[in-house]
């Protein structure tokens, strides 16, 4: 049998075999070690930053109101976890909103699934990571990035909530940096539903013991964070959420518009 040759997506490019580099883009921009050269280097590298937030921003400019989802890309195709993110993009779909993951399979894959099967928009967001995470065959709209910090504002400013499924290091990531968001007021009315109760039952146990329980964030911010076992419910939590941003919107243009009329 033929080897298979080594391959990595890089932004908008794929390489393979001896061209796969032994680091990453984002390895290469936060390694300060060796000589020199990276004050030489790193200037150049805001422009490829620059370029992949002009990419982004374009290609997510006019899409209609979505939610991420984010979630393990370890989940298997037969697990419980794996149709409640079917029935999750299926159900925001219906809903009206494109549905964005990062891309990968897993719980990923099968939120784009649920949205394409739905007749939604199904949106990835990749990166270029040392081992190499094809982008699932249900994404229409697909943007691999370098980097992790140009990925995650495409997450935030292109939807209105996020929902989460269960998952590792990096949907703990993703979760925690929201959650800051939401609390420091980064972003307004903007849900965190989490997926799975019995999952997320002990992280929400040592959230409120060990944090609210020693002073580390107020008991109100643990309502910040949803948590159910029903689609319908993430859905619901979701929807009043941007009903209530479209309210205080339209309630701050007439505001507005008021002062204005005073004013002349």
């Amino acid at each position: 049998m033929k080897k298979k040759r080594p391959e990595r997506r890089q932004g908008a490019a794929v390489v393979r075999g001896d061209l796969v580099s032994d680091s990453t883009h984002d390895q290469r921009l936060l390694d300060r070690r060796g000589p020199a050269d990276w004050l030489h280097m790193d200037p150049w590298r805001v422009l490829r930053i620059q370029a992949e937030f002009v990419e982004g921003f374009g290609q997510l400019a006019e899409l209609p109101q979505a939610v991420t989802v984010f979630g393990s890309a370890r989940t298997s195709v037969d697990s419980p976890e794996y149709e409640m993110g079917i029935q999750l993009g299926r159900k925001l779909s219906e809903a009206g909103y494109a549905v964005i993951t990062g891309g990968g399979p897993g719980c990923m894959e099968a939120a784009n699934k649920g949205a394409v099967e739905a007749e939604g928009v199904s949106v990835g967001l990749g990166i270029e990571l040392p081992f190499e995470q094809s982008m699932n065959e249900y994404v229409d709209l697909g943007i691999e990035f370098r980097y992790f910090f140009v990925r995650k504002t495409m997450f935030v400013k292109y939807s209105c909530g996020f929902v989460t499924l269960p998952g590792g290091f990096g949907t703990m990531d993703e979760l925690f940096e929201a959650l800051t968001l939401v609390q420091t007021q980064k972003v307004t009315s903007f849900p965190v539903v989490l997926m799975g109760t019995e999952f997320w039952g002990g992280l929400i146990d040592w959230i409120k013991n060990a944090l609210v329980g020693t002073g580390k964030i107020s008991p109100a911010d643990v309502d910040l964070i949803h948590v159910t076992d029903d689609v319908d419910e993430a859905v619901r939590i979701i929807v009043e959420a941007d009903n209530n941003r479209g309210g205080r919107l339209e309630e701050e243009r007439k505001a507005a518009m008021t002062t204005v009329g005073d004013a002349e």
